[in-house]
Parts: C-alpha cells; structure tokens; sequence
C-alpha cells in the first residue's frame, strides 16, 4: 500500500490513556514492521474524556484523514457506543461528502455508525477489524487469521474471498502488561452454518454491530439517538437494502435475548428482510448465547426461504476476517466460501 496509515479515535478515546500504552506502542511495532508510515490525527490520543466532550473533534479528524493526501488508508483505533454524536459536525454543511476521496476505511463495533454515514456519501468501507483490537493484540504477533485478511487488504487495497478460521479464542480476560506475550485460548470452530434458506445467494453486504443498530432505534442508551439519525436520514432507505445482504454481529456486551430479539423487531419494522437477500450473522464472543439467537433469527425474521449463514469469523469474536461494504459478494455455504468481486 502506498501511503500512510492514518489512525482515527471516532468513538472511545481510550487510546489516549496512559495504561493502554503497551498495546498501543506493539501495534506501532507491527505497523511499521510492514513498511508503513503511521500518522495519528490531532485529536486521536487525547484520551477518554476529552473526546466525550468533544465530538466535533472526532469529526474533524475524520475529516482531516480524508483531506490528507498522504493517507491512503483510514484505520480505527476501537469502537466506543457514541460516534452518532459527530453527525451534525460531518453532515450539516456537507463536509464529509466534500472531504470524502477513495481511501481505505477499516473498522468495526460502534464504528458501524461511521460505515453508515460513509455509505450515505458512496464511500465503499471494510468491516471487521481495528487498531486496539486487532494489530495491538497482546500475543506474540498478531492472530493468524486475522493477520492474513489485515495483510490481504495493506497490500491490495481489498479482499477478493474469505473461507471459515478453523479455530475461535475465548475473550482475553485482562489487557494490562502482564499479558504481553500470552497467547490467547484457542478453540475448535465449525465454519460457516446454515441456518435456513438456499446455501448460495449474491448482493452487496452492508450493516455491523447489532448493538449500535439496536441503539439507532430505541434511544435507550443515548435518548437522543434515534432523533439524530432520523434527521440525517442515516439508515438506509428500504430502496437502498433492496438486493443487498445483511451483515449482523453482536459486540462483547453479550446482548440478553430478550434485546437481541427487540432489536431484530425494529430490523424487521423497517421492511428490510423483505428485500434483503440473504443474512450473515458473525460469531458471537464465547459463544455467548449462540443458540438463542440462532432460534430468534428464525422465530422473528419468518421468512424460511431467506437464507440466512451463522458462525461468520466477523464482529467481536476472535480471529476476525475483514468484510468489504458495496462490493457484490457470493456466498456459498456448502463450499464454505464468501467471493467478492474486483
């Protein structure tokens, strides 16, 4: 890849806090072991809560990341659970649509949100991994699977096929300097499942964290959520999901089933598993209720001839592939595969 790698806090400010240094300087390791320059936009280490009370910031460097013609790709230092507050600082003058240029953006969790609004302005984006999470994990390098789709996508700007990790980790218990070195606990994975409905379909895939979807339409985490995203229209217009795939992934919050299922009946409410072709659901962390959502999917959604695929290596459960936004995907699931076209 040829540019620099410039790392954004959009959400979260965590990167910013000193006990988190660790984590931060083995990624800046990792990095530049490949060759790439590594630019921190102005805001992006100011820490947890100068950038709560700061949105407009986050916003400005986003808009900076974009605007910076040695960037070439966009990287998320982590997720968080308000990044719908840089809204009005991205859309009300239309600064995001006039900052916007054909780079790399790469992220997940409440980064979502930030797929949305770049979706909104025709920016195609990658979902699945981030910085914190991803390049500075504690191990001894970087996990395998991951590492293959992050390099894939340094060195060629996409990802062409993703195929299922043989293996999940269970959830690293403690980050602080002590883990350094400590590998993570590795289980057996099955693969890509079938849930119901035909093994093949195709469409652009687009959507995320169910988490921050959820919060999109109820307003119970931040009341004024909803209005917000409604006055910038943020969730796609029924027109827009018309043929395209769903992708769902729930975050290490471990959503009860109750909440899993209200947030797949505000999905539903929208009309969007009637145009949809398919759904992808991502591996939930630890398994955590994994059967239960599996059954609400099929109890809510009602639609048997949907096609529907669990247990993708995407989301918040360890390794993480990477998933490209607004490129026509074929998936496959008796081959066990997901292509996506140049």
């Amino acid at each position: 890849m040829v540019g620099a790698v410039g790392i954004v806090s959009l959400s979260s400010g965590i990167m910013g806090e000193p006990f988190i240094g660790h984590e931060v300087e083995i990624g800046l390791q990792r990095l530049r072991a490949y060759g790439l320059t590594v630019k921190f936009m102005s805001h992006a280490l100011k820490g947890l809560d100068y950038l709560r009370e700061h949105p407009e910031k986050r916003a400005e460097d986003l808009l900076q990341a974009f605007r910076d013609p040695e960037v070439a790709m966009i990287l998320c230092a982590i997720g968080g659970d308000d990044t719908y507050r840089l809204l009005p600082y991205l859309f009300d003058h239309h600064e995001l649509k006039d900052a916007v240029s054909g780079k790399v953006f790469l992220g997940f969790s409440d980064t979502t949100i930030n797929h949305f609004m770049l979706h909104k302005v025709g920016l195609r984006t990658f979902y699945g991994q981030s910085f914190l999470a991803d390049v500075c994990e504690l191990g001894p390098e970087m996990l395998p699977y991951s590492r293959k789709y992050f390099e894939e996508l340094i060195s060629t700007g996409g990802i062409r096929e993703i195929s299922p990790s043989a293996v999940w980790y269970e959830e690293r218990k403690s980050f602080d300097p002590s883990q350094v070195g400590i590998e993570l606990t590795a289980r057996p994975d099955r693969g890509f499942e079938l849930l119901q409905g035909q093994p093949a379909f195709s469409g652009k895939i687009l959507g995320g964290c169910i988490d921050s979807l959820y919060d999109l339409f109820s307003g119970e985490r931040y009341a004024d959520m909803p209005m917000l995203c409604e006055k910038y229209q943020l969730f796609p217009s029924l027109e827009d999901w018309k043929g395209r795939i769903l992708l769902l992934e729930s975050s290490e919050e471990k959503m009860s089933p109750d909440t899993y299922r209200r947030a797949l009946e505000y999905l539903k409410g929208t009309g969007l598993f009637d145009v949809v072709s398919g759904v992808l659901v991502g591996k939930p962390m630890d398994e955590a209720y994994e059967h239960e959502y599996q059954q609400l999917l099929i109890d809510v959604i009602e639609q048997p001839q949907l096609p529907i695929v669990c247990n993708i290596n995407i989301g918040h459960a360890q390794p993480r592939c990477i998933i490209p936004f607004g490129v026509e995907a074929f998936v496959d699931a008796e081959r066990q595969s997901i292509r996506f076209a140049a």
